[in-house]
């Protein structure tokens, strides 16, 4: 992993309901702070009464300084819009936790692009409920937390998992075919930072045995969603969905092979776009910026 290279880089995001004189406003607020802005992309749901999104990338000559400015004074700017804004820092590599069980496929794409720095994080640990890739993971030097799960353990068990993730200063975690439902007192603890891969196109084949149900229904089509999770099992709001192209011929097993492809790539898309801030979380609904 090398380190961004943006170290002058700064990023926007913001949200309100729309009305004239936003974008005015921000570009003149950013302006008069010593920004140069390199990117600006908005959008508006409805012309007339919609909500309005926008994400401005930036660069400041003096960063430190200026960067703690615009933090501090934009509020101001938030204030008359009625905005819902943060400022992301380039240069800060965002800290991923990855929580996984037996299954390796999503883990080690998100290892391989980490390692090859196309995925521009740090991973501090990465926590199981068993310990069969323990030897993986340590491979990669990255420290491995074996915390089993059971119905009677399951509290004290996040609690712990909460311990470490704070401990290590988390920015969100990954579930990368981590087995078990988390608790609503756990999902609280990380609001809109949790990303988990559903091994199929949601709403369609919710539960166990996603692959059975497919061959059942003679499926043509076999995809992965990946999305935040939230109490609501499985009905988080959806950052990206893909597929894969099958036919009659594909046997269950030949169904879940092609499965673990899509679901691999789905989830990297996902966790890049969340490293990147390109993704507003609205209610239940994400506007993803290219």
């Amino acid at each position: 992993m090398i380190e961004n290279q943006n170290t002058n880089r700064a990023k926007l995001l913001i949200s309100c309901s729309d009305k004239p004189g936003i974008v005015s406003a921000i570009s003149n607020f950013l302006y008069e702070h010593g920004a140069n802005i390199v990117q600006s992309d908005q959008y508006t749901t409805d012309p007339e009464g919609g909500r309005f999104y926008m994400r401005v990338e930036f660069d400041l000559s003096d960063f430190d300084k200026d960067f703690a400015t615009i933090s501090e004074r934009f509020e101001e700017v938030a204030q008359q819009f009625d905005m819902q804004w943060r400022l992301e820092s380039e240069k800060r590599m965002k800290r991923m936790a990855i929580f996984v069980s037996k299954e390796d496929h999503c883990l080690l794409e998100l290892l391989w692009k980490w390692r090859s720095s196309e995925l521009h994080v740090d991973i501090p640990l990465v926590i199981s409920n068993h310990a069969d890739l323990q030897q993986t993971v340590e491979s990669y030097g990255i420290p491995f937390y074996h915390i089993p799960v059971t119905k009677d353990t399951k509290p004290a068990a996040e609690q712990e998992a909460i311990d470490l993730l704070e401990k290590h200063n988390i920015d969100f975690i990954v579930l990368a075919r981590y087995m078990q439902i988390l608790s609503a007192d756990f999902v609280g603890h990380f609001p809109n930072r949790i990303i988990n891969i559903h091994h199929s196109f949601l709403p369609a084949f919710i539960g166990a045995n996603p692959y059975a149900q497919a061959f059942e229904r003679g499926v043509k089509l076999i995809g992965a969603t990946a999305h935040y999770v939230t109490n609501d099992l499985d009905e988080g709001p959806i950052i990206e969905q893909d597929v894969l192209r099958v036919n009659h011929r594909y046997t269950t097993p030949q169904l879940r092979v092609a499965g673990r492809n899509v679901e691999r790539i789905t989830l990297a898309r996902a966790v890049s776009w969340h490293t990147d801030d390109k993704i507003i979380v609205y209610g239940n609904k994400t506007i993803i910026f290219s």
